[in-house]
């Protein structure tokens, strides 16, 4: 039986922190930032867990990194 693969988009996407939580970045930051306010932008740039609807997939498709 091969080795099963990790999703290389979910990859890039989620991080695995020391106790196990999976962490995204925030959606709104990449581009036409200048009228945003600063304070918005900061807030935005701050790393969030993955919502607990979206964590059984997310999981699932990281494989061996999400345990």
């Amino acid at each position: 039986m091969p080795k099963m693969k990790s999703h290389s988009g979910m990859k890039k996407r989620v991080r695995v922190t020391g106790s196990g939580k999976l962490m995204r970045q925030r959606a709104g930051k990449r581009h036409l930032n200048e009228h945003k306010p600063t304070t918005r932008t900061r807030r935005l740039s701050l790393d969030v867990e993955v919502a607990g609807a979206d964590v059984k997939v997310a999981k699932r498709l990281l494989g061996k990194r999400a345990r």
